[in-house]
């Protein structure tokens, strides 16, 4: 699930981390990435299972309106249409999928009063409604009716502090994990092991991630020097301590990863810079690096 987008941004907020913390040995950094690696699957599985119980409360609405003694006309043609679909039952069918929720911790996260606050506003919608007014849905139109529902939690105050209130840094993989939910309802139903394809372990973080934060860390002296060779009319101590750390990942990926062009790496660190350093950083970085890329390209490490 992630891409080398999302795993630079959590390297670098392990190096600077670091820096904060002073680690001690080079696996403490691979932990703390493989962590944040694992704490974004964590954050898609907790946003899936929100929609999974959302839709599996129908069923506990349907039985409590049946069971009354005066039902409305509302309760006699209720159906638990959100639940009872081929798509959500390839969540609520899915014994393995139940053991991933139990393995990550994610069930209990997720208060059962709050999916119930989420379920009575969701009924009201319009979405529901015409949902509901289908007598046999097909799967696209369920797949639809999924897609606005996550919309709509999108919007909801109480989903978002569900959220944020385990996952502080919700917003720097709100946008992936959003797709990810997204990708994953037009696949359903699902398949048993759909979710294998958005665990921590991915190449992002196998063959990028991991090999260039070892790299950094470990030759953090002789990247330093480097940079400094072209830091005109600059002390290096005054460079900002997270345009400092961009500016070693970028030199590692120069030198340690041929197959990414190095303009690509000059971008993705300015666009990197612009979220999350001062004003003045992309003009700075693109400099530094575009010096840097020509120096190490006269030397043949480019």
């Amino acid at each position: 699930m992630l891409s080398r987008r999302n795993v630079r941004i959590k390297i670098m907020q392990v190096l600077y981390a670091a820096q904060r913390q002073e680690f001690n040995s080079p696996r403490a950094y691979v932990s703390l990435l493989d962590t944040m690696a694992r704490n974004t699957f964590k954050l898609y599985l907790e946003n899936l299972l929100i929609i999974q119980r959302l839709c599996e409360y129908a069923k506990h609405d349907h039985a409590t309106r049946q069971t009354k003694l005066r039902p409305s006309a509302d309760d006699k043609s209720f159906r638990p249409a959100l639940a009872d679909n081929p798509a959500i039952r390839s969540l609520s069918d899915n014994v393995e999928l139940s053991r991933v929720y139990d393995r990550h911790g994610v069930k209990s996260m997720i208060d059962a009063d709050q999916i119930l606050t989420l379920y009575r506003g969701f009924v009201k919608t319009d979405t529901h409604q015409a949902y509901l007014s289908i007598e046999s849905p097909t799967n696209d139109q369920t797949v639809a009716m999924l897609l606005a529902l996550y919309k709509w939690l999108q919007k909801q105050e109480l989903f978002l502090n569900l959220v944020e209130d385990q996952f502080p840094l919700w917003l720097e993989d709100k946008s992936l994990v959003i797709g990810a939910i997204k990708k994953t309802i037009k696949a359903m139903p699902l398949e048993a092991n759909f979710y294998e394809h958005y665990q921590a372990e991915g190449e992002a973080i196998t063959d990028f991630g991991r090999p260039l934060l070892r790299f950094v860390v470990e030759a953090d002296e002789t990247l330093l020097e480097r940079i400094k060779t072209v830091l005109q009319n600059w002390d290096a101590d005054r460079v900002a301590m997270i345009d400092m750390i961009l500016l070693k990942m970028a030199v590692g990926e120069f030198t340690q990863f041929p197959a990414i062009a190095p303009v690509v790496t000059i971008n993705e660190y300015i666009d990197i810079s612009k979220i999350y350093s001062t004003p003045k950083s992309r003009e700075f970085i693109n400099g530094v690096l575009d010096n840097l890329k020509k120096q190490l390209e006269k030397e043949g490490l480019v």
